[in-house]
C-alpha cells in the first residue's frame, strides 16, 4: 500500500482555490527566493502546461509572486501579492511557454537580482500542494522542501562525495536523501542533499572549503506549509 501523507487527505492550509495552483505555486516561489536569497529587481515566470491555461483563474500568477516575496501559501496578503510587489519595485512578467516534457504545473523563473545577477531555476507543483525543483541554472536536481537541503556546485573529481559526507557525518546530521548529476565527466557536477536537520554556519563554510566546491545553497526552513 502507498504511504498518503496528510496533505493528500485534506491538503494544504492555504489562501486560494486549488492546492496545486495555489499552494503548491507559492511553495515553488518561496523555495526560488531561498535559493537565490538576494533583493530581486525582475521576475519572469514562463508557465507551462495547465499553469499557463488556468493561472489567473485559479489564482497562480497572485500565488508565485507571494511566493517571491516571502509569503506562506496561508498568508492573506496572497490576494494582494501583484500590486505589493510593484510597491516593492520587482518588475513582474508571465509568459505562456512549453518547457518539454515536464508535469503538467511547471514554471520556470528566470530571475534579476539586483546586483544583476541571473538565475534560471524549473520547478514543479506535483499536486497537495508538494512541490518540486527540478533545475537549478541548467543543473539537473530534485528538491521536494520536505527536508533542510544542501546544494552544491562542484568540479568533478574523485572525493568530493565522500569528502562532503564525512562533514555531514562530523557534526551528527544524518542524510535522508543524496543525488548527485553532472554535466560532463570531469566538468562541473552537482549534489543535493536532503537532511534531518538544518545545517549551521559552521558546517556550510566547512562545504565550502572542500577542494573544488564553487558554490553552496543552503535551504534550511521555507515556513508556513
Amino acid at each position: 500500500m502507498a504511504n498518503i501523507g496528510v496533505f493528500d487527505v485534506i491538503g494544504p492550509i492555504m489562501i486560494g482555490p486549488s492546492s496545486s495552483h495555489t499552494a503548491g505555486a507559492a511553495r515553488l516561489g518561496k523555495i526560488a527566493r531561498t535559493i537565490v536569497n538576494k533583493p530581486m529587481k525582475d521576475v519572469t515566470f514562463l508557465l507551462h502546461g495547465s499553469f499557463r491555461e488556468t493561472y489567473k483563474g485559479h489564482g497562480t500568477d497572485r500565488a508565485l509572486v507571494a511566493g517571491i516575496l516571502g509569503m506562506a501559501p496561508d498568508d492573506a496578503r496572497l490576494r494582494d501579492s501583484l500590486s505589493i510587489a510593484e510597491q516593492e519595485g520587482i518588475q513582474i512578467h508571465f509568459v505562456p511557454s512549453d518547457l518539454g516534457q515536464v508535469h503538467p504545473n511547471t514554471v520556470k523563473f528566470l530571475i534579476t537580482t539586483c546586483d544583476d545577477e541571473s538565475w534560471e531555476i524549473v520547478g514543479s507543483s506535483i499536486g497537495g500542494g508538494l512541490i518540486e525543483i527540478i533545475e537549478i541554472n541548467g543543473n539537473k536536481l530534485k528538491i521536494t522542501g520536505e527536508y533542510p537541503t544542501i546544494i552544491t556546485s562542484h568540479n568533478d573529481i574523485p572525493g568530493t562525495v565522500s569528502k562532503i559526507s564525512t562533514l555531514f557525518y562530523e557534526s551528527d546530521i544524518n542524510i535522508a536523501r543524496m543525488a548527485l548529476a553532472r554535466s560532463q565527466k570531469g566538468k562541473d557536477a552537482t549534489m543535493t542533499f536532503e537532511i534531518d536537520s538544518p545545517a549551521g554556519d559552521e558546517l556550510v563554510a566547512k562545504i565550502k572549503e572542500v577542494d573544488g566546491v564553487n558554490h553552496v545553497i543552503v535551504i534550511n526552513s521555507l515556513g508556513g506549509n
